[in-house]
């Protein structure tokens, strides 16, 4: 702690209203830089860094490749579908270089990724492919009033895959709907997150969210907890007709989204000339599928949904450390929480050691508004007794043990 970069605070800036940017503010993962923009600190990068590997895990388990683009765009590539318009698209930040060429700030890069793909596609030899990027994003949004889970500048996993056939890109679809879903396991909110018929837009009848309930979410879906069905209020009347169920069914409630799916078709293809040599030797129109995961706003998501009167709770997975170490006492305590510190840290296990000189309640605050999942604490009262206490973040829980059951409980 004595080395951390930044330092917690009482109070965060008057003018943050959403309790996910006030914790983190206040706990020190995030810095305010102006409404809907935010930098990550060390210790905010520790839980992205650990978002992001399990989403990697799980494209990659996909034959998806990991790339990135640019976040500077030209306008040519836009104007093919339409949608360099600010009629079109009302979230654009726009510039020109110095030459006077006109060039937009990345928002998505639907189009960019099938500009790249065109130079690549030959064949239906080359069929199927599938790439993805961790990218930030910039979107001039009128309201940012949700701390990190609307952003105008905010990181976000999208992947893009091509395929020869409707088929193969349906099989595909629906291997990456139980990926996210995996992945919203392993982040600790895979409970309450659902996978939801909402609009497709101008390209198919219903596209798919994943919202999670959260009160502080800007959505409401109809759920129907027996049937899995969750449906967004914006396509209620429709859906329950296609889906066989009756509104009476359904429960509303508050959400937030953490994903999107959405199946193209050829529609990209058509636009933008995505095309390929079949079997046949004639040329065909790609089949394409767009996916993307809020990797900052599932970190808000996560926040807002299990944080309690203390401060943040982080699920283990996407904790920035496992352990938070508290040394309270003279040279004893001192040399023993040292080499605590040093067998933890060799057996690979992430240990933030509070070695500050401050006083015992303060060093338990601070571990508290920071959330990390375990607290051990060694003492020179504990040391007579030849027992550590762990704390569980969650539950509040105290036990004590011995150092063998201690490595035992965390090991």
């Amino acid at each position: 702690m004595t080395q951390l970069f930044t330092k917690t605070l009482k109070n965060a800036p008057a003018d943050e209203v959403a309790k996910n940017a006030q914790l983190l503010i206040r706990a020190g993962y995030v810095y305010k830089v102006m409404a809907g923009v935010y930098a990550y600190t060390p210790l905010g990068l520790r839980v992205l860094e650990n978002i992001k590997r399990i989403v990697r895990e799980e494209m990659n388990a996909l034959n998806s490749q990991e790339l990135i683009m640019s976040s500077l765009q030209r306008k040519e590539t836009w104007i093919e579908t339409g949608r360099w318009s600010d009629e079109v698209v009302d979230v654009w930040f726009k510039s020109k270089l110095q030459d006077g060429t006109d060039v937009g700030f990345g928002w998505t890069h639907e189009e960019p990724i099938v500009e790249m793909l065109r130079t690549y596609l030959k064949s239906y030899k080359d069929l199927p492919m599938s790439v993805y990027q961790f990218q930030t994003k910039l979107r001039n949004e009128l309201r940012a009033k949700s701390g990190i889970m609307r952003g105008r500048e905010f990181v976000m996993k999208d992947m893009y895959s091509v395929h020869a056939t409707k088929e193969d890109l349906e099989v595909y679809y629906d291997q990456v709907i139980e990926a996210y879903k995996r992945c919203y396991s392993r982040f600790g909110i895979g409970d309450d997150t659902y996978v939801t018929f909402a609009s497709g837009g101008a390209f198919t009848k219903f596209s798919h969210e994943f919202q999670t309930i959260c009160d502080a979410g800007e959505d409401y879906i109809y759920l129907h907890r027996g049937k899995n069905i969750a449906i967004n209020e914006e396509v209620i009347d429709e859906a329950t007709k296609e889906l066989g169920v009756e509104r009476s069914e359904l429960e509303k409630v508050k959400t937030a989204e953490v994903g999107n799916i959405f199946n193209f078709g050829t529609q990209k293809a058509e636009e933008m000339n995505l095309v390929f040599t079949d079997r046949e030797g004639k040329e065909q129109f790609a089949y394409m599928g767009s996916y993307g995961i809020g990797i900052t706003r599932v970190m808000g998501v996560i926040v807002e949904k299990f944080a309690d009167e203390k401060g943040i709770v982080w699920p283990e997975n996407i904790a920035p450390f496992k352990i938070y170490l508290v040394r309270i006492g003279g040279e004893a305590a001192v040399k023993e929480a040292d080499a605590l510190y040093d067998e933890l840290s060799a057996k690979g296990i992430e240990v933030l050691y509070d070695d500050r000189d401050e006083r015992p309640g303060a060093k338990f605050a601070d571990s508290e508004l920071m959330g990390v999942p375990y607290r051990i604490t060694v003492s020179d009262r504990l040391l007579e007794q030849q027992r550590y206490e762990l704390t569980l973040r969650a539950s509040g829980e105290t036990i004590l043990l011995t150092r063998d059951e201690l490595l035992a409980r965390i090991g």
